[in-house]
């Protein structure tokens, strides 16, 4: 199964990143972007809520029931094992931190899911990947430039990144063009003024030109 989930990821490539939307905005959100093609949903435990456990496994559970076969919904910024096992036991397939940890990734492998640590320096991609982590998570990828990952990228080739923070439509082609596996997007898909404002048809607009410019890349590979 945990091969099968990280196939998903390489094939579909987009991650939506939801923070703080729960109940039925976050049913709405969701439903806008498969209708846009995306297929991977990560839910985010906010660390300053402390009804975060709570609030993220319920929200996780809706979304793996509601979506079963149309996408993969995993669990972000997951900071120690705890979370990795709430996270688990709501349905998740895949656990995203934005810094490596090894007791996480451990845990998260122990549980098998997929594991996509945060890392940014040579040695934390590195660690991550020796750790046991499936793909690495550049974080904040927006902090440097194209030129930073290509010069990384030739003693590092071997690892599987994603890029997250700073990536839009602009840059979406140029990440993946240098070797990223693919990307987590937050505001441009996932944007609360959109959501209160009930605009989903915009953000499924977006989401269907993101997934335009991953799919693209594959037809030039193809």
């Amino acid at each position: 199964m945990i091969n099968l989930a990280k196939e998903y990821i390489e094939k579909n490539k987009i991650i939506a990143i939801v923070r703080g939307t729960y109940g039925e905005n976050l049913v709405n959100l969701v439903s806008a972007l498969e209708e846009g093609g995306v297929k991977l949903v990560e839910v985010t435990f906010d660390q300053s809520d402390p009804e975060c456990l709570m609030k993220t496994s319920e929200a996780i559970t809706t979304l793996v029931e509601k979506f079963t076969g149309k996408m993969k919904i995993g669990a972000g910024t997951v900071l120690n094992e705890e979370q990795v096992e709430t996270a688990y036991h709501a349905g998740a397939e895949y656990i995203i931190s934005p810094n490596t940890n090894q007791q996480v990734i451990k845990k998260t492998k122990e549980l098998k899911l997929v594991s996509i640590p945060g890392a940014l320096t040579p040695s934390e991609i590195l660690e991550a990947h020796e750790t046991g982590a499936d793909f690495v998570k550049i974080f904040p990828a927006g902090a440097h430039n194209l030129k930073y990952i290509k010069d990384i990228r030739g003693p590092i080739n071997h690892v599987k990144i994603l890029a997250t923070a700073g990536v839009t439509p602009d840059n979406l082609e140029d990440y993946l063009n240098v070797g990223f596996s693919g990307a987590g997007i937050s505001g441009y898909l996932t944007d609360q003024k959109l959501i209160a404002a009930g605009q989903f048809d915009v953000l499924t607009e977006h989401a269907k030109e993101m997934m335009a410019i991953a799919n693209g890349i594959d037809d030039k590979i193809n």
